[in-house]
This record gives C-alpha cells, structure tokens and sequence, in this order.
C-alpha cells in the first residue's frame, strides 16, 4: 500500500511522530481528496457467442477462477470503522501535548548518555530505532554515531561490537567487517555460545555487502547455533521469541512500522525499560494509527468505484489506471504536476512486460536462464512502478533529475525488482502450476543448471541474499546518487516484499496477514 505525504521529511525510515488528525504540516494527498467520485469509462461489450471473442475467453477465465483467488476479506471495514481517539480532538489535542513533553525528557536522556558506557548507548539508540522514534531525535542520534564511529572497539565483547556494527551500517556508515575477526574460532566458527550476542551478531551480518565473506561465515554459524539454542529455551521467553523472528525474517529487513508495534510488546518488559521512551512510543503508535486508518477510509471508499464497471480487457484497464493518475495529479501543486508522465510512462512499461509474458506463456516458452527471464520479469512485477510512485509526494526532495533516475531502473531499483520477483515466484511457484501459467523464474533456474524442483528454490534464496547485499552497497556509497530520504524508499518497499513473502504469498492470500493488519491498523495501546 502506498500513499503519497506532502511533507515527507517528517517520514523517516517508514515511520515518524504523529500529529492529532487533520492538524499539524503534513497529511496524506487523499484527505484532500475531491467529492467528487471516480467514475469509470463505459465501453459496449462485443457480441458473444463465438469461440474467438476475446471478452467472453477473459471472462470464462476470471469467472472459473482457477487460481482460487479470493475477494478481500476486509470489504468495507475500514470505511465504517470509528476509532474512539478519531471522535476527540480535544483527547488527540491533549495526547499530543504529552509527546512534546516527553519529547524533551527523551532528548535530556539522549544527552546524558554522553557519560554511559559505549553498550549503554548503542542500546539506547537501538530501542529508539525499533520503537520507530529514532527520527525524532535524528541530529542528536547522529552526532552519537559519528563519535561512536571512531570509537575503539578492540576491547569490547561480541554484543557490543555487533551492535556497533549494525547501527553504524545501518545509518550509512561504511564501517570494516575485520572488526569481527578476533571472535573468530576456527574455520567459519566465532568464539561465543551466548545466544544473545549470537543474535546480534547474525542481524549485524545481514548489513554485508558483496565479497564480505567474514559476514557470509557469521550468518551461518549464528544461524546454525541459534537454532540449535531454540530446542533448549522457552519459545515464549523474549529472548527466544526475538531469535525465532530474526531467523523469518532478520532485523534489518523488517517493516519498521510493524515491527515497533511488535517491540513495545518486548521493551515493556525488559529491566532496561525507560518508562519515558515507552510512554512515547505508545502515544506515537496510537496517534500514528489515526492517520492510517483516515487513509485505510479513503481507499475503502475508492477502490470500489474503480473496479465497479471495469472491462475485463488490458486495454481498458490500463486507460483506468491513467485515469486514476488523473485525480492524482489534481491534487499535486503546479509545479510538481510533471511527475505524473513520468509515472504513466512507467505504467505503460510495465503493461508491455505483461504482454511478453501473455506470449511467453501461450507459447510455453521457459526462458534459457533466470537472467533472460529478469530482463523482462524484474518490470512485470511493477516494483520500478512503486518506486516511481513512492517518489510522487516528496515534496522539494523529489527532483526531475530525481524521476529520470528513479525510472531509468537504476542498480536499488533494479535489486528490488528482482528480490521481488524472486520471492514472488518461490512463494507461488506451486499454486501457480495448477493452472496454464508464465513459466517461473525458478523454471528457468532448472533449466540453466539442469536441476530439480527440490534444489532450485535454494539457487533463488542465494540470489535474493545477493541482491539484498548489492542494495547494502548502495546505501553505504559515501557519495550516494540520491537523498536518503529517496533511497529509503527503496529500502523500505524491499523490507515490504520481504514482509508479504515470509512464509507465503501473502500479497495474493491476504488472509495469512488478516491479524497482522488488525494489529497494526486497528488495536491500539493502553496508555495509562
């Protein structure tokens, strides 16, 4: 799901500090939305009846619907929904006079952990990273990280250099792997047992980047002992919960926003809890919540009318979708209206990736290698189209030169595509050969190396890990091609593929995700 903020500064790392609803700078595009409802283009349907009349093929196709896709399960949920916050502005007023304040003695803690040990204030910055309110405090955090940068880390334990380690990479700072050669035991082995520092040292490594092969060593033997901990330890113990989520999905790929909703419920408990930062990053979440679900309205109402009448021909829903870039446009500012070529020029790309794959698929063409079959799968999965689309509402940061590159498929682009697609087609590859369907990149993997079924889906996790480190490569260039705030974009959509493809295609069987949206978008946190 995307929306597009007038105010993107304030949204950092896909998530910030929210404001009562309808007050503060910044609000989604769609709450200004017009009154007006979008009203589809009628076309008269062909004759039927015969074998070659293409409606009546597409619509026998959809109306068997061999797939089995089903319909949303949501409907008109978040239309009708009323949260008890959204009915009080003076409660949002009063709520947002707490986080000032709280703000404050979060910034006078940030200031005193000058005097903490290095672990102390690597932790500190830690919980507020998870709790998604790091970027709050972003200039004190990074003034922390510089002087951390320097620091001399030879004397501390393996906890603390991990976490060191992660931190620095993880805002940009192109810090040494060989930090981590004196833990080294052997071949592929580190000198530690504990699990704690085992976790950080396995989400550390998965900031490497291509040729770091200290790193590659760390993640499969932080791995392996992990695992091997998890048989001796409560699964329902904080510890043991953090590691089974980390061997999912690990720590730097994660969708923050759904992740700090996970980590307050882990922080709470901790000895090390501050009741100030946790008071915070409760009140945030729940007013956070409010925005979301203003949005969640929008679409809900939205969506509907587009779909409603819409011919089942590619022809006309692509004139749909321009149309549906129209109302975006309205709502842009004059000067940022030219951004919309550029994104119906990409949608029209990616329509012509599907039209190859229509004819790859009726000819029952398997593509010779998986990179012949990138070349025109990493568009049809439409994640350069998302990446364009991200860009839209980015204020003065989003530049032309900004939307030339971001649509020329550029080295991020071009690795979240594929970590896209790939994902995409280990996850549906079976539900897919149920019907006549494009041939898979994990076809094409079986056919370049001549193996089974059983061995390629290995070949595509190696090749997702790669991709994954080409983009850590990007986003440590000290002279990176574009601001950070684009770049996190692109990061923040690979953390979302990640998200939906964890343990199934949850993008096309919404139901797996059912209570993670609930969590997210619906309960909220008792604050007392």
């Amino acid at each position: 799901m995307a929306t597009f903020a007038l105010k993107p500064r304030l949204f950092n790392r896909s998530c910030h500090l929210a404001q009562p609803v309808g007050q503060g700078p910044y609000c989604s595009w769609m709450w200004r939305r017009r009154d007006a409802v979008l009203r589809c283009r009628q076309t008269h349907q062909r004759p039927a009846g015969t074998h070659d009349d293409p409606d009546k093929v597409v619509n026998d196709r959809l109306g068997k619907n061999p797939a089995g896709f089903h319909p949303s399960i949501w409907g008109d949920f978040f239309l009708h929904y009323s949260n008890p916050i959204a009915s009080s502005p003076q409660l949002q007023v009063r709520m947002a006079e707490r986080v000032d304040k709280l703000k404050e003695e979060v910034e006078a803690m940030i200031d005193r952990s000058s005097n903490c040990s290095l672990l102390e204030r690597l932790h500190l910055i830690h919980d507020l990273q998870r709790l998604c309110l790091d970027h709050i405090f972003e200039d004190a955090i990074n003034d922390l990280l510089t002087q951390m940068r320097h620091a001399d880390v030879g004397g501390c334990d393996l906890q603390t250099v991990a976490l060191w380690f992660y931190l620095l990479r993880y805002h940009g700072y192109r810090v040494s792997p060989d930090v981590f050669i004196k833990f080294k035991d052997g071949v592929e082995r580190f000198a530690s047992n504990n699990p704690r520092d085992l976790l950080n040292l396995y989400n550390a490594a998965f900031l490497g980047t291509p040729g770091e092969k200290i790193l590659d060593e760390a993640i499969s033997y932080s791995r392996k002992r992990l695992e091997q901990e998890l048989v001796h330890m409560d699964r329902e113990g904080s510890l043991a919960r953090e590691i089974i989520r980390a061997l999912d999905i690990p720590l730097p790929r994660r969708v923050r926003i759904y992740e700090a909703k996970h980590y307050i419920s882990i922080y709470e408990k901790e000895t090390t809890m501050h009741e100030t930062v946790l008071e915070l990053a409760k009140l945030n979440s729940n007013l956070m919540q409010l925005h979301h679900q203003q949005e969640l309205k929008v679409i809900t109402s939205w969506n509907p009318n587009v779909a409603q009448n819409l011919p089942e021909n590619l022809k006309i829903i692509l004139q749909n979708i321009l149309h549906s870039y129209e109302i975006i446009e309205h709502e842009l500012e004059p000067e940022c209206k030219y951004r919309l070529s550029y994104l119906k020029n990409v949608t029209i790309d990616w329509v012509r990736a599907y039209n190859t794959e229509v004819e790859w698929r009726d000819k029952r063409y398997i593509p010779a290698t998986v990179d012949e079959h990138l070349q025109n799968s990493v568009r049809s999965g439409a994640c350069h189209l998302l990446s364009c689309a991200s860009f839209i509402g980015m204020d003065d940061i989003a530049t032309k030169e900004s939307f030339d590159w971001v649509t020329s498929m550029p080295k991020p682009v071009h690795s979240l595509c594929i970590i896209l697609r790939l994902l995409d087609d280990l996850k549906s590859y079976e539900r897919e050969q149920r019907t006549l369907h494009v041939a898979s990149t994990i076809d094409s993997c079986m056919k370049e190396h001549n193996v089974s079924i059983d061995l390629a889906p290995k070949k595509i996790k190696e090749l997702v890990d790669e991709e994954w480190k080409k983009l850590n490569g990007e986003w440590l260039k000290s002279n990176k091609d574009q601001p950070k705030e684009l770049l996190e974009r692109i990061f923040n959509l690979a953390r979302t593929m990640e998200f939906f493809y964890e343990q199934d295609d949850a993008y096309t069987n919404s139901y797996i995700i059912k209570d993670i949206i609930n969590s997210t978008f619906v309960d909220s946190f008792i604050v007392l």
